[in-house]
């Protein structure tokens, strides 16, 4: 009885053979299977440990009396990720280490992996980063430095002690570990400008004196979150920045993002029918910032943060319902048009940290005389 009636499943195989005698070749009459259902065979019995053969396209025909279990089955497509142009997907690491926190290192290699979404994500070449935060001494450094070697690692490290930083780098070279130094380069280049030596202890050592600039953000995260949501207008003249906004535009989020970089922030939200506080016209309209959204996007969050309130069930209530959206930010929009002054912000779409940095831009042109082209344009 034929294969295929005996394991309707098994991918149809395409012989070539070639005769002995007279060199001429007998093709199968088997049909062929498709190209998809032969990379997941070949993907199936390569995660078995066998070796592929990337030159050999198709596979000889079985003898006689071979086992059904020796033919590699067809593997579901969520099990094999798409293996166009390449048979085995390979897992690149990136070990990352530092002698502080390792935040540095985190970011940098976050920030450059961004560069690569395509391959990430559409193409199927996977990465594994390790964080080794902490490491203050060689034989540490070493261990991990090794570990690198045998698994094929890219090594990144910022090392603020010197000696340190010098015995990865001798390491990596002798066991030819690809490697960054992210923190060395800036850290020299910053000590030949300023004419003076680093420290060499990493930030946030033990030891080192609490500086005016972490007093200085204590303060600011202290009276940001005092002035949330509208609470004690008499005090925003004291803000560094004013946000204004209707409800879940992000307004609290953002405050306190900032308040951590050291600016003492005060929100106060718009809603429709309520009077603005005084004070808000009163204080430097340099310092106050709107924030809008797209309706439809406000309206989805509305109807969450109602369910998760438990005001309904079904998320739907004024709040949230579209047509009070609208005319909300409609009343938002009438009262920025105006305020020229204030500059208004889409945060649509935009991470937390990309509204704070468009509004830093803004802030810092303004305290610094920048002449800005277009006020009250949507950023």
């Amino acid at each position: 009885m034929p294969i295929s009636r005996l394991c309707p499943s098994v991918p149809q195989i395409v012989a070539c053979t070639q005769n002995d005698q007279t060199g001429s070749k007998a093709v199968s009459g088997r049909p062929k299977g498709s190209p998809q259902l032969n990379r997941w065979s070949r993907a199936r019995a390569v995660r078995s440990g066998k070796k592929f053969d990337r030159s050999t396209l198709r596979t000889q025909p079985p003898e006689p009396n071979t086992p059904l279990s020796q033919f590699p089955l067809p593997v579901d497509p969520d099990d094999a990720a798409n293996l166009d142009g390449a048979d085995v997907m390979t897992v690149k690491s990136i070990y990352m280490v530092s002698d502080g926190t390792g935040w540095t290192a985190e970011h940098c290699v976050n920030a450059a992996l961004g560069q690569f979404d395509y391959c990430l994500v559409d193409r199927g070449c996977p990465v594994s980063t390790h964080l080794f935060s902490g490491i203050d001494d060689t034989e540490k450094l070493l261990e991990i430095t090794k570990q690198a070697a045998k698994e094929g690692a890219l090594l990144v490290y910022t090392l603020a002690d010197s000696q340190l930083a010098m015995a990865a780098k001798k390491a990596c070279k002798l066991w030819g570990v690809p490697s960054t130094d992210v923190l060395g380069p800036i850290t020299e280049a910053i000590a030949s400008h300023l004419g003076v030596s680093p420290s060499g202890l990493p930030r946030g050592a033990s030891g080192l004196p609490l500086s005016d600039d972490y007093f200085r953000r204590i303060e600011a995260v202290e009276f940001t979150i005092k002035q949330d949501d509208g609470a004690s207008p008499q005090n925003l003249a004291k803000a560094d920045i004013l946000l204004t906004g209707v409800s879940r535009t992000g307004k609290t989020p953002l405050s306190i993002y900032l308040a951590q970089k050291g600016y003492r922030v005060a929100n106060v939200p718009i809603v429709l029918g309520v009077a603005m506080p005084r004070t808000l016209f009163e204080v430097d309209q340099q310092k106050v910032f709107g924030l809008t959204i797209n309706p439809l996007i406000l309206q989805n969050i509305r109807s969450a943060r109602t369910k998760t309130m438990g005001l309904s069930s079904d998320g739907r209530s004024i709040y949230s319902e579209m047509s009070y959206v609208r005319e909300e930010l409609e009343f938002a929009g009438r009262l920025f048009a105006q305020n020229p002054l204030w500059p208004v912000i889409d945060v649509t779409g935009k991470a937390i940290e990309e509204t704070a940095a468009v509004l830093l831009r803004l802030y810092h042109d303004r305290k610094n005389k920048c002449t800005m082209s277009k006020i009250s344009k949507r950023y």
